[in-house]
């Protein structure tokens, strides 16, 4: 039998049966309990969002503090980013739809870093050129989501680096090459911009209350693997003045193809519904998921699937069940042998479909706000701060 220890899990690499009981416990994370999301659901004045109530966000550092300082009247920004490498899949948007929930139940400004620069420097076959085209495309993606415009801006690394630079200054003076290689497993023969890339993925998480003088918290909803990264920034930030980023984590949904991670690396294209998947795709993809049926239809019918090892329950479980009946009724109908894979499928292939039209109009319509919300600008001549082209959103 496998040993617990074999799976890994960090910013540049996922792999094996991930045990997220033990995962949080070696990562020194805080469950987010029945208690805590009631808590959430008071503050947000309505229903919680279904990454929430099914468990697809399952982790936490400090949610239970930022709670408590929105209840003393302090408010909140959020964060999160995209290292651009290639097209979207629905995995993808987990923590920028569990962003725009927040931005609505709370008003709070959100600022999105695109990281073209940190794909330039850890994927070797992609060029400048191609992590730039990316990170525009990407970002038409991530707006096409439904972010205020007035509240959301972005950073994109190579524009933003005159905003960002003066800061991740200060942030890198604190980080030494040890803590990094302890932390990401980085070698000698590592490039320097890979080492560096911390500084600036801190950033984000301290620039508001840098810009506006004043301490304003931080929340960021990432998946598991992104948490190094975090615990990095959240060791400087008392330091440097800032308050630490509270952070709620994702688990890591499963591919296609049965893997444990919607991982699209390689040739693996037939591992994740991508966002621009034409709908004879989405179809074929579907037909040919792997799924946690029985070996025949009598077996299942008798025994029942485990929907829990299924490919095709987890596209229901994150994003594509319109409410929270129609996911138990997924959930039940498949756990009892009542609802039969080949049915389940032809019911989800028109909802996600659906959704991708959708989205390609969304996207279309986003393209006309991303130049717009590109934070740029450069420093003031007393080296004090930066001069910002446009507003800034601050709670």
């Amino acid at each position: 039998m496998p040993s617990k220890e074999e799976f890994v899990v960090t910013p540049y690499e996922v792999r094996g049966r991930i045990d997220y009981a033990r995962l949080q416990e070696q990562f020194g994370t805080q469950a987010l309990s029945p208690e805590l999301l009631d808590r959430l659901r008071r503050a947000a004045g309505g229903e919680l969002h279904p990454l929430l109530t099914r468990g697809v966000y399952f982790s936490h550092r400090d949610l239970d503090r930022l709670l408590a300082g929105l209840e003393a009247g302090r408010p909140f920004f959020l964060y999160s980013g995209r290292g651009p490498s290639g097209p979207l899949h629905t995995s993808h948007l987990l923590p920028f739809d569990l962003c725009r929930w927040f931005q609505e139940r709370f008003h709070a400004p959100m600022y999105l870093q695109i990281t073209d620069d940190e794909k330039f420097w850890v994927r070797g076959g992609l060029s400048r050129a191609d992590t730039y085209r990316w990170g525009m495309e990407n970002l038409a993606d991530l707006l096409a989501i439904g972010f205020d415009p007035a509240r959301t801006r972005v950073f994109f690394d190579s524009r933003s680096i005159g905003v960002m630079y003066p800061l991740a200054e200060e942030v890198a003076r604190k980080v030494n090459f040890s803590t990094v290689r302890a932390v990401f497993g980085f070698s000698a023969s590592q490039n320097i911009g890979a080492i560096f890339y911390t500084a600036l993925q801190s950033v984000p998480c301290f620039w508001p209350s840098w810009y506006a003088g004043r301490e304003i918290p931080c929340l960021i909803p990432c998946g598991i693997d992104q948490d190094p990264h975090f615990r990095v920034t959240r060791d400087l930030a008392e330091g440097l003045g800032y308050p630490k980023p509270a952070l709620v984590h994702s688990v890591m949904l499963p591919g296609l193809l049965g893997e444990r991670v919607m991982s699209t690396s390689g040739d693996q294209k037939d591992n994740a519904i991508f966002l621009d998947d034409p709908p004879a795709e989405v179809e074929r993809k579907v037909g040919n998921a792997f799924t946690g049926g029985r070996a025949t239809v009598e077996e299942q019918r008798r025994l029942g699937a485990v929907p829990e090892v299924c490919s095709v329950w987890a596209l229901w479980r994150g994003k594509f069940a319109s409410s929270e009946a129609e996911f138990q009724e997924v959930t039940q109908g498949c756990r009892s042998g009542a609802l039969l894979c080949g049915e389940c499928k032809s019911r989800l292939v028109p909802r996600v479909q659906s959704f991708l039209a959708q989205h390609a109009e969304r996207k279309a319509a986003a393209r006309d706000r991303v130049e717009g919300l590109i934070l740029e600008g450069s420093l003031r001549p007393d080296g004090s701060g930066p001069v910002v082209r446009g507003d800034v959103p601050l709670p």
